[in-house]
Order: structure tokens, then C-alpha cells, then sequence
């Protein structure tokens, strides 16, 4: 902000702070007594069809709401305004002959941004404009900084994100955008329960780093002076439930991974984790899909959505291998290529990829997928079998011990759910932990720790299971059409 604005606000800031102190001399700055006996978008709901004459004819009084002033045109003897409760706008008209006199002039003098509670009657305006006719009103709170221009809103992306209450205050498309945030993760929940899944809290503060391969956030806990690491998903923690006896169950709640900002990544996301014993990988790629589609109807979306303008059809689901679509996109390898690990380096290496010394053959086909496929995936896809060497707690594919049963579903060329049939061998599960253990050795911060009190719970025996992640916030931002992971967080993380 310039210095002439500056300067601006300072002054506006301090004629407001004059305002108030004449509110405190009469001991109504802050009042808490007026209770809203209704809101915006209820009356126009109930009253929105009435003509002026029919409103007239019903004689509707005894309407009492509270908001924000974010428009207002003093007119002499009377004057207009429009309130902003959280459902929506609404315009009131107040004259000196139906309020006192004493009250009508303190209200010319009240601010945009002021919070007021207003009673009166119903009518309709010479434009035809639903309105309440004041006769009663009261400051509630007194506003002492201006609201962002009106008409435009918060215009500044990163004000946007540092102040969201100012955001949320002026721009009404970023409010619905949170409605339907809310109403998509409540779809997705009422599912879970249609299908018999018990909803569950596990731990967000682990002793150790795993379910899932990311960098850690590590804390303190000073009591018991050891470190904890904030959760990176809740995949073990769930499945020693299905070790106890649950059979279904899923959690929706936050997961934490100390990786960069972008546009796709904030250190804390919300992710959907389920887990059935005795399904198969087929009944969860169906479940996955229904839910989508639920999710999509809450938000009303059409079955055709845009997304950072590409189209996209949600009646369209198909299903491919990882190893099918890598030769499918890329003509000059062959499958007994994707055996060779001389030949997939040099093929990374042609796509400017740096390859890692302890990669196998499995994380270079994932790369090649990473880096040739993923992004032409639009229509929803679930794609199957992927290596073992990237999916340490997957089952291991009866036909193809070198593949895992797990899929990965892609929309608008990005992930958005990962499942797979769970590993219950302790003694493989034990083997991979030890893999694990070998990187993060070598060097490799994503790797997960051994987690012995998760072996001792296979070793009791956990059923044959599947589980699915599915990331909340990217789902949210498929279905409001928002490019930026950001516009779906109320408060995003941010450099300071």
C-alpha cells in the first residue's frame, strides 16, 4: 500500500475511532442484547414471490435480522442500505419518521462495515426490490477499519489469503466456495455411513514417521522428552483396527508433509483413509467412483465439468495398468524395455530426469508414468498395478510378484486417491520396512522408520483388507473449478 493510502486509512481509522468514543459515551458500542429472529436469504425464500400488493395485503412485520452495512444511500429523511448476514444480502429502508429522530441521525453517521441489527416490515420498493421497512435499529458493532472497495472485493490474491475474513466479507463466490467445501465432505461422510463404515479418530502426533512415503514434520514432547513426528497419513493406525476387530472403518482429517508450497501442495491437507477387510481392489475402484459422483451432485456439479479450462466427463471412468499406458504413450520403448534397467535410465535421462543410484527397475517405470502420462490422464482413470519397489505396504500381486494390488485414480491429470489390497504377511511387511530403513540411511528423507508395534499387530494376524486415500482438497477444487489448493483452504499456509 502506497503512502497516500496509508495516510488515507489513517485518517478514515481515526474519524472512525471518534465514532466510537460517542458510542461508548452512550454505552452502546459493543451491545450483545439483539437477538435475529431471522436471515436474508429465509425471507426471500418465504417472501421472495410476493408482489408489492400481495406483501401489502399480508401486512408481514415482526422481521428482525443482524449484519453488515455494505451499501448505503442517505437520502435527507430517508435513506437505503444493504445488510450482509451469512446468508446473503438484504436491502433496508430507514426513515426519521418511523425510527426517532435522535436514533435516525446517529445512523447517517454509521459506517460500511458497521455490524447493525435492524426490525420492521416487509415491502417492496418502485424498483420491485424485497425490503424491510425499519423501526427499529441498533448498533452491535462498530467497525474501525474500511472494508475492501465495494463492488470489486479483495482483489489482492495474497490480502485474499492473509486476511480471509475480509475476503470471505466482500467476495461472495469465495463464501460459496466453502459452502460447498462442507456440503461435499458431509456427501462424502453420509456415504461411509450408507455402506456400513464406522467413523474413527487415530493419533495425529506419531512416535514414529510412517504410513506413507513423505518427509516428516518433527516435534517435542517435553514430558516425555522424545520426538514425535505429526502425522503423515493415518494408514498404520487404522489398520491395527482391522487387526482388532473392525472390519470397516474411515477417518477424514488432517495429514501433514514437510514438502515446498505450490499451487497443488500445502504441508497440511485433509485426506479420506478407509479400510475394508475382505473386499477386493474392484469393490473399492466402484466405491471410490460413487463417491466422487456424490460428492459432485452436493456441489452441483453437471456430469461435464471444467477444470483450469479443461473439460471433463465424470460419466466417463475407465481403468488401465500402469505398465500399459507407459508403452502406450511412449512408442519407442517395448515391453521387455521396462525389464531393462540400463534402458529406462537412459530413456529418463533423454527426459532431462536425474536418476537416482538406488533406483530399480519399478521406480523408473513410475517416473516415465510420472513424466509422459500423468498429465494426459483427464477423464477419470484408475490406473492398476504398479511396482512393488513404490509401494511398500501393498500386497504383492499373485500373478506378478514384481507388481502390488494397488490402483491410483487420475482427473484432469492429477492424482486424486490411492488404494491398494493391504499387505498382511509381517514377515514381507518386515522385509519392505527393512527397504525403507536402507534409504532413509542412504540419504533418502522420505523414507519411512520401522514400526515394530505395527509388525507385532500383523503378527497377530490382520485379515485380508483393502484401504484408499483420497485427497479432500483436490476433490474441492475439481468440483468449484479453483486452480490453486489455496482457494479451498480457509486459511492456507503461507511464507511469512
Amino acid at each position: 500500500m502506497d503512502k497516500d493510502n496509508l495516510s488515507g486509512e489513517k485518517a478514515l481509522i481515526e474519524e472512525r475511532r471518534k465514532k466510537l468514543d460517542q458510542l461508548r459515551d452512550k454505552g452502546s458500542a459493543y451491545g450483545n442484547s439483539f437477538k435475529p429472529q431471522n436471515n436474508s436469504n429465509d425471507i426471500f425464500k418465504e417472501y421472495g414471490e410476493f408482489s408489492k400488493d400481495e406483501l401489502a395485503e399480508k401486512d408481514i412485520k415482526n422481521i428482525s435480522i443482524a449484519g453488515r452495512i455494505v451499501l448505503k444511500r442517505v437520502m435527507g429523511n430517508a435513506s437505503f442500505a444493504t445488510l450482509r448476514d451469512s446468508s446473503g444480502d438484504i436491502q433496508i429502508y430507514v426513515t426519521k419518521n418511523n425510527v426517532e429522530q435522535s436514533v435516525y441521525e446517529d445512523f447517517k453517521t454509521w459506517d460500511l462495515g458497521d455490524i447493525v441489527g435492524v426490525s420492521g416490515s416487509l415491502f417492496r420498493t418502485k424498483t420491485d426490490e424485497l425490503t424491510i421497512d425499519v423501526w427499529d435499529l441498533e448498533m452491535i458493532t462498530k467497525s474501525l477499519r474500511p472494508m475492501p472497495e465495494k463492488f470489486k472485493g479483495l482483489t489482492d490474491i495474497e490480502a485474499r489469503y492473509r486476511q480471509r475474513y475480509l475476503d470471505l466479507m466482500t467476495n461472495t463466490a469465495t463464501k460459496e466456495v466453502f459452502i460447498k467445501r462442507t456440503k461435499i465432505i458431509d456427501s462424502m461422510r453420509k456415504k461411509m455411513n450408507e455402506v456400513g463404515y464406522l467413523e474413527v479418530e487415530t493419533p495425529m502426533m506419531h512416535p514414529l514417521a510412517g504410513g506413507a512415503v513423505a518427509r516428516p514434520f518433527v516435534t517435542q514432547h517435553n514430558a516425555l522428552g522424545q520426538d514425535l513426528y505429526l502425522r503423515i497419513a493415518p494408514e498404520l493406525y487404522l489398520k491395527r483396527l482391522l487387526v482388532g476387530g473392525f472390519e470397516k472403518v474411515f477417518e477424514i482429517n488432517r495429514s501433514f508433509r514437510n514438502e515446498g508450497l505450490s499451487t497443488k501442495h500445502n504441508p497440511e491437507f485433509t485426506m479420506m483413509e478407509w479400510y475394508q477387510a475382505y473386499a477386493s481392489m474392484q469393490d473399492q475402484m466402484d466405491l471410490t467412483r460413487d463417491i466422487i459422483l456424490n460428492a459432485a451432485s452436493a456441489a452441483s456439479c453437471e456430469s461435464i465439468i471444467k477444470w483450469d479450462d479443461v473439460d471433463i466427463n465424470l460419466d466417463n471412468f475407465s481403468q488401465s495398468t500402469l505398465t500399459s499406458l507407459v508403452l502406450d504413450h511412449n512408442k519407442e520403448l517395448s515391453e521387455d524395455d521396462l525389464t531393462d534397467k540400463y534402458k529406462l535410465s537412459d530413456f529418463l535421462k533423454n527426459k532431462k530426469v536425474k536418476v537416482e543410484k538406488n533406483w530399480g527397475v519399478g521406480r523408473m517405470i513410475l517416473e516415465i508414468f510420472e513424466e509422459t502420462v500423468e498429465s494426459k490422464l483427464i477423464d477419470p482413470t484408475f490406473v492398476t498395478e504398479y511396482p512393488v519397489e513404490v509401494s511398500p505396504l501393498s500386497r504383492r500381486s499373485e500373478e506378478n510378484p514384481d507388481f502390488a494390488d494397488r490402483f491410483e485414480l487420475f482427473i484432469g491429470g492429477k492424482e486424486f486417491a490411492n488404494g491398494f489390497c493391504e499387505l498382511n504377511d509381517p514377515d514381507d511387511q518386515a522385509s519392505r520396512f527393512e527397504d525403507q530403513v536402507a534409504a532413509k540411511d542412504s540419504g533418502d528423507k522420505e523414507a519411512m522408520d520401522y514400526d515394530h508395534d505395527y509388525i507385532t499387530a500383523l503378527e497377530h494376524g490382520m485379515p485380508p483388507a483393502v484401504g484408499v486415500g483420497l485427497g479432500v482438497d483436490r476433490l474441492v477444487m475439481l468440483l468449484t473449478n479453483q486452480s490453486s489448493i489455496r482457494d479451498v483452504l480457509l486459511f492456507p499456509q503461507l511464507k511469512s
